[in-house]
């Protein structure tokens, strides 16, 4: 079989190139060998995670109730009942994308794949036998897998990963989370609202690891007011396991603790899905379990491309389907011959995490902007002096924006506190059009709204 255009995985990314390839006229091929069709943000990502931490929050308001002169009796939670949720509307999800996978736009082989040199591949197909292709071009869109670290003891522990939670029909009395990173972090929120005693171990100085430390620190002044116990600064020593007992030992200030519970979740995060890929007879570089790629997301060999979790540098789908969307435009140029190809921008860089308060970020951090040596001015505004969020009751947190100095355009925007996910989208089209702090302010915000708070800040910098 002969293919201009080869997508190795079935996720966001990978579908996201394949569509825009034979858009283009490439003859396209699609090959996933994992158990599911869907990608990591539908099947055990983005939406399964999101669908359980809905339900945390709305047991969580609940919670609230009096303070709204509101009586609410009989509260509790059915576990099983959430996750059958979250399964019902995955499979949902998932099934819409088996329907786009197999639309006829192009082909969709069910089975794995590897190089046998840069233009060929061999494929293991599910259903048995064996495939090769000869492909012009081939994007490695094949995602990430749990990351395990060699700790002493982690493997024997029988730790609890991001995808077994997904479906824990019975939640434990009390957890200990290794990492605090988007997921750790959202995980622990999931279950300290629902009730949980919740510990959390951090290797770095604060949690969120390269966000700004005054936003970071709402979130861990938050955590710590609902009762979660927070450790930074760590060094994991060893894990015990006494039964249905879980002891983390760990250095801290040079002096060893000790920390139990009655569960223990992995949230180290990820590491790319490349190997068995054959890269080697590719020829194709990574630098650990990465795929090296440039700006044109292109590999060191000229038609392979990757994109998403496999090649990074930002875990997240929205650049992931960017990164395809933009490797399958130059794929059709390295088809044609053409040497002129696109490069990515990430200026507007975007990134959110739904923990409570939930944490967003587009452009340039202030940590950023000092490392690059830019000449920026920031202003902040806090939500516990904003009409609509004292009416909702979401006074912890604030925004933030930073503009360049000189010009007053706007590099970078944070927010912490009440509907971050959605208020970030506010600067996102600013920065888009590369607006000034004076024209940010200047356009009109209904009021007693979130969003109108962004006027703040923006007319300090202006």
């Amino acid at each position: 079989m002969k293919y201009d255009f080869a997508v190795l995985g079935g996720g966001s990314s990978g579908y996201a190139a394949a569509r825009t390839a034979a858009d283009l006229g490439l003859k396209t091929v699609v090959i996933e060998g994992g158990r599911e069709v869907g990608g990591l943000c539908i099947l055990r990502g983005c939406m399964p995670s999101k669908t359980l931490i809905e339900s945390a929050n709305r047991f969580q308001a609940i919670g609230q109730a009096a303070e709204f002169g509101l009586t609410v009796s009989g509260r509790g939670f059915d576990a099983g009942a959430i996750v059958a949720r979250k399964k019902k509307l995955i499979g949902e999800f998932a099934d819409y994308r088996r329907e786009q996978l197999e639309t006829g736009r192009f082909d969709f082989l069910r089975g794995t794949a590897s190089f046998r040199d840069p233009h060929t591949l061999e494929v293991d197909l599910t259903e048995g036998g064996q495939q090769t292709l000869s492909v012009r071009s081939t994007l490695i869109a094949t995602g990430s897998v749990i990351n395990s670290p060699p700790v002493p003891g982690l493997k024997e522990a029988d730790a609890l990963k991001s995808d077994d939670v997904l479906d824990l029909e019975t939640l434990p009395q009390s957890l200990i989370v290794l990492g605090a990173g988007p997921v750790a972090l959202e995980m622990a929120h999931y279950f300290s609202a629902l009730g949980c005693r919740v510990t959390i171990i951090q290797r770095s100085g604060q949690l969120l690891k390269g966000v700004d430390a005054d936003v970071a620190g709402v979130v861990e002044d938050a955590f710590r007011k609902r009762g979660m116990e927070i450790f930074t600064n760590t060094s994991l020593v060893r894990i015990e396991r006494e039964g249905a007992l879980r002891r983390v030992v760990f250095t801290q200030d040079g002096k060893e603790h000790a920390v139990e519970a009655d569960a223990l979740l992995n949230g180290l995060g990820r590491r790319p899905n490349t190997d068995g890929l054959g890269l080697e007879h590719a020829g194709v570089e990574r630098q650990g379990a990465t795929v090296t790629t440039a700006a044109t997301q292109q590999t060191n060999v000229s038609g392979i491309f990757a994109a998403g979790d496999c090649t990074g540098p930002f875990e997240v789908v929205h650049i992931a389907i960017e990164q395809g969307e933009l490797a399958a435009r130059n794929a059709a140029r390295v088809v044609k011959n053409d040497p002129d190809l696109e490069s990515i921008d990430y200026r507007l860089k975007l990134y959110a995490v739904f923990t409570e308060p939930q944490v967003a970020a587009v452009g340039l951090s202030e940590i950023e902007a000092r490392e690059q040596g830019l000449d920026v001015l920031t202003a902040s505004y806090p939500f516990n002096d904003h009409g609509k969020s004292l009416v909702m009751g979401e006074t912890e947190g604030f925004v933030k924006l930073l503009a360049d100095r000189n010009t007053r355009e706007i590099l970078g925007g944070a927010v912490v506190g009440p509907h971050a996910s959605d208020l970030i989208h506010e600067v996102v089209v600013a920065m888009r059009f590369r607006a000034t702090a004076g024209q940010f302010a200047a356009i009109p915000h209904y009021h007693p709204t979130l969003s109108e708070i962004w006027t703040y800040p923006a007319s300090d910098l202006a």
